[in-house]
């Protein structure tokens, strides 16, 4: 297929970069470059680098919270559950019982596909002590409400941030402000590092816990990595995993780092606005909201296709070579997460998304003839 739904935009400069750490370095696993990235990860958020750690995916970003915020040990028992959207890739879904803790799947609003925090109210449980709110296609809609949601209740928040790197709330950039905010890096994301993910702490204790756990929680390790050395006198106290970033994966975030604003920004900001004006005043279809406090790097581009029309739509595009998405199957009803407690608006939702080809190396002709196609797939359907 000649268009792609979602690809890694990387060359010749992601190339050097691995060449470098191959042939000059000689060293591929988690050192000097990682701390390079980190401290280039911290400049560019405002924050310090003390306070992130990046990992090897955007899930392993995620296990690292919910671990280092969940009350108890690992392996001790159930650890309390966390309140999530549905909605939502299963890798939330799996940061969570990945740390024994239960998830508790809840409703997101039909307009925006973030999480519905009057359903999630009626969801909690005593042992609740946290609230992952995913920012569903870079959108970081009702976040402030959902802290004051969580000051209310005394709740943890764990920002499943991984679509919003680049973007921003209030004129702030989301992971530089709230309490524990992942990304992922992996290789469609706003830039990715091959695979890859950052998690950041505004609690310093947490943000070590996480830095070592990441390291298998051989305490103090990625200190001695990033000055070239290793502990050989180590201590564990805790759980850990194997999670680290590698030197090659760094090397290519830190190229892509500097081509995000200039370049990718710009390109999906205007492919997702030319979208929106070429299907402007059609009444069967709707794109997702968001807020006039919201400065959005759109990761994917959902579409909503009303009166059942969806399947048939989508269909059609497939037929014709145009890649369709759909992000994502409620994990409510994936066997494993399967609830007893029924989602409707969720499921409705569901029912008309599907998600259309965006990435920087689109072309305004690809965008145009999607726009045409879905036309004309509507007037047939």
């Amino acid at each position: 297929m000649s268009m792609r739904l979602s690809r890694s935009i990387v060359g010749q400069a992601e190339a050097d970069a691995v060449r470098r750490v191959i042939v000059e370095d000689a060293y591929l696993g988690m050192g000097s470059e990682v701390h390079r990235f980190e401290d280039e990860l911290a400049a560019y958020l405002g924050v310090d680098a003390g306070h992130l750690a990046t990992a090897n995916t955007g899930t392993a970003a995620l296990t690292l919270a919910v671990d280092a915020v969940a009350p108890g040990r690992f392996g001790q028992g159930e650890r309390g559950s966390v309140l999530v959207p549905s909605l939502t890739f299963v890798a939330s879904f799996q940061a969570i019982t990945a740390c024994g803790c239960r998830p508790i799947p809840c409703e997101v609003l039909p307009e925006t596909g973030t999480i519905d925090l009057e359903d999630a109210e009626k969801r909690l449980r005593a042992d609740t002590f946290a609230i992952m709110p995913v920012h569903y296609a870079s959108n970081p809609y009702g976040i402030d409400e959902t802290y004051e949601f969580a000051a209310r209740h005394g709740l943890r928040v764990v920002e499943d941030a991984a679509h919003a790197f680049g973007c921003r709330h209030k004129g702030k950039k989301i992971g530089s402000f709230g309490d524990v905010i992942c990304f992922s890096f992996d290789g469609i994301k706003n830039i990715t590092s091959g695979e890859g993910g950052l998690v950041v702490a505004m609690n310093a204790g947490e943000a070590a816990t996480m830095q070592d756990a990441r390291l298998l929680s051989v305490a103090r390790d990625t200190q001695a990595r990033f000055t070239g050395g290793r502990t050989w006198d180590p201590d564990v106290t805790r759980q850990g995993w194997r999670f680290h970033m590698s030197n090659i994966m760094a090397a290519i975030g830190r190229v892509q780092l500097t081509r995000l604003e200039s370049e990718f920004i710009p390109a999906r900001k205007r492919l997702s606005a030319l979208y929106r004006e070429l299907l402007a005043g059609e009444e069967r279809v709707a794109f997702l909201e968001s807020s006039q406090d919201d400065d959005i790097v759109p990761h994917i581009q959902p579409l909503r296709v009303k009166n059942g029309l969806m399947p048939r739509v989508r269909q059609y595009l497939l037929d014709r070579d145009i890649p369709v998405g759909v992000h994502y199957k409620p994990n409510h009803l994936l066997s494993y997460f399967k609830s007893e407690a029924p989602l409707p608006r969720t499921e409705a939702l569901f029912a008309e998304l599907m998600t259309l080809p965006l990435h920087p190396g689109l072309s305004t002709g690809d965008v145009e003839l999607v726009c045409v196609t879905i036309r004309e797939a509507l007037d047939k359907a």
